[in-house]
């Protein structure tokens, strides 16, 4: 059984100018123990979805959604107190910038216990030792010193850990790691990437990582969702859409990699720039800076379509690459 399932999610923001639409169609699923990676531009709408999923979006926002359901439980029919148990509970998100997520005016400690009290409960005492626990178990050095430490008395590197702390405080089942290394230096990054894969593997976790590193995709995925411009363009299994991408923009993507680039040359780039409310395209999002856009490209919008030839595979493209032998089913 899928630990998350969303099918059809859009979300549009309201502006001076009328409806943004930040998100649009976009599938997708999640088992136990899998990580699923989420790529794209800045700009993609890769966090407004997992904000939707988790129910955290403002109340203006619009959110559309044919189904959602979390370790079987069909959220969109939910009443919202229950829904709210699950955040915390069964799925947990770990934020871009710790020092802005982190509360400063509490400490560490006070933190992780808030979600313990609130999902597991206990005494105090039971809860103090399992906040120790946990900041033992994502390698903060002097637990009990740290407990009682505030967010500005600890680096990038540590405040993240504890941020990773309180995602793993209520044991969830999913986990969603939003560009969980975008504040820290090379050398954290690696650290906190691979404690939190170990966390994933070792607790049997899904996961879910927004990321724009696609080498931590190769390294650590079995599934790609490749975003753009709010809507969901490709996906497929890891090592396929490495070998073989089908959509121009993945493609792209693929060729600005510098361990693909020719030795001595240029890295390949991908001209102009995410479209916004005002300088969206007609047709597909993607065709003002694609170089395989045909008439057609630019006068409607392709379709997400499966592929029957690749195991859960998904592609909106009027003209895929690498499709010679097979046909896209709509």
């Amino acid at each position: 059984m899928s630990l998350l399932t969303v099918r059809n999610l859009s979300v549009a923001f309201p502006t001076q100018n009328g409806w943004f639409q930040a998100v649009e169609g976009i599938y997708l699923e999640v088992k136990a123990g899998e990580v699923v990676a989420i790529v794209g531009e800045s700009g993609s709408g890769k966090s407004v979805a997992m904000l939707a999923v988790m129910n955290l979006l403002p109340p203006t926002a619009r959110i559309s959604c044919d189904e959602l359901k979390l370790d079987g439980q069909d959220v969109l029919t939910m009443p919202p107190k229950q829904r709210r148990q699950l955040n915390g509970g069964t799925v947990a998100m770990i934020f871009q910038e710790p020092m802005s997520s982190l509360n400063p005016c509490f400490t560490i400690g006070y933190q992780i216990d808030e979600t313990l009290r609130i999902h597991l409960g206990g005494s105090k005492k039971e809860r103090i030792e399992r906040s120790l626990h946990l900041l033992d178990l994502v390698g903060i050095p002097d637990p009990k010193r740290r407990y009682q430490a505030y967010p500005h008395q600890m680096s990038g590197g540590m405040s993240q850990r504890a941020m990773i702390a309180m995602a793993l405080a209520a044991n969830p089942k999913l986990l969603i790691a939003d560009e969980p290394t975008t504040a820290l230096d090379v050398t954290v990054q690696a650290q906190i990437l691979e404690l939190l894969l170990k966390l994933q593997q070792t607790q049997g976790m899904g996961l879910i990582l927004i990321t724009h590193d696609m080498g931590v995709v190769a390294e650590t995925a079995q599934q790609v969702v490749v975003q753009y411009a709010g809507q969901q363009v490709e996906k497929q299994q890891v090592a396929g859409l490495f070998k073989t991408p089908h959509h121009p923009y993945t493609a792209a993507l693929l060729d600005a990699l510098p361990e693909r680039a020719p030795a001595g040359d240029f890295l390949p780039t991908i001209p102009g720039i995410v479209p916004g409310q005002k300088d969206r395209p007609i047709g597909c999002l993607f065709s003002p800076r694609c170089q395989h856009a045909q008439a057609l490209c630019h006068e409607q919008q392709p379709l997400l379509q499966a592929l029957p030839s690749r195991q859960a595979a998904w592609l909106r493209c009027h003209y895929p690459l690498n499709l010679t032998t097979e046909a896209v089913d709509g």
